[in-house]
């Protein structure tokens, strides 16, 4: 863990599908899940409270469905499900390095996970459960990027921590542009204006309109989530 004092006392971690896949092509790398389990149960160690809301996209991607045909809603609603899939898988790998944790969906399926309900979560949180949001807003048309604002905001997250393959916000696409340069911070206004390739547009309104920082890191470094949950300076923070 990182030398620096525990910055946070409450964290919005934002892990996407397709993080979970590794080297697969589709579904759940276990090698990837228990690197990600072990990293959170570190910081949640160190006293850090810690809610994640998963993406389904390494199962299904509503919008990609509805491109080949399928009606949005249904695809949505697909995708939801496949983040309660995924949100499982994170749950039992934290229970077996001893973390209590809990699944709670924006859908109601009782048999296997609790209903999201504002005041549970955080009760979670203050009896240092990790709680894990699935199924987005419970909404179709609406991202997990837009749930992981939501809930960052519900919550009272100090910060809204997205993981992600690339280590952090560039002025253009690192892939294709080998000039591109990486902000090491830059401003919720100029991630708009510019369209910079972040999170949608409406997850940061609301984290520009209710105060929540944003930053973007690598996954895939080494220790990248204790690091970012412990308050270290990688990536890009967005902030107003």
């Amino acid at each position: 863990m990182s030398d620096n004092p525990v910055r946070y006392r409450r964290v919005l971690l934002k892990l996407s599908g397709e993080a979970l896949m590794g080297d697969l092509d589709y579904g759940i790398e276990p090698k990837v899940i228990q690197r990600i389990a072990g990293e959170i149960a570190t910081v949640r160690k160190s006293g850090v409270e810690i809610a994640i809301v998963i993406g389904g996209g390494n199962i299904f991607r509503g919008a990609g469905l509805a491109r080949f045909g399928m009606d949005r809603v249904t695809g949505d609603y697909m995708g939801m499900l496949a983040t309660v899939m995924n949100a499982l898988a994170i749950q039992d790998a934290l229970e077996s390095l001893d973390v209590f944790a809990r699944v709670m969906s924006a859908l109601r399926i009782n048999e296997v996970c609790e209903d999201y309900i504002w005041r549970r979560a955080v009760r979670h949180l203050e009896k240092g459960r990790v709680v894990i949001l699935a199924a987005g807003t419970g909404n179709p048309f609406f991202t997990t990027d837009t749930a992981a604002s939501l809930r960052a905001i519900e919550i009272g997250a100090d910060v809204l921590l997205k993981a992600t393959k690339v280590d952090g916000v560039y002025d253009a696409d690192p892939k294709t542009n080998p000039d591109a340069r990486r902000f090491e911070t830059v401003t919720y206004d100029k991630v708009l204006a510019d369209k910079l390739l972040v999170m949608d547009a409406t997850a940061i309104v609301m984290c520009r309109d209710n105060h929540v920082p944003l930053r973007i890191f690598d996954l895939t470094q080494e220790n990248a989530l204790v690091r970012a949950m412990s308050g270290d300076d990688i990536g890009t923070l967005v902030t107003a």
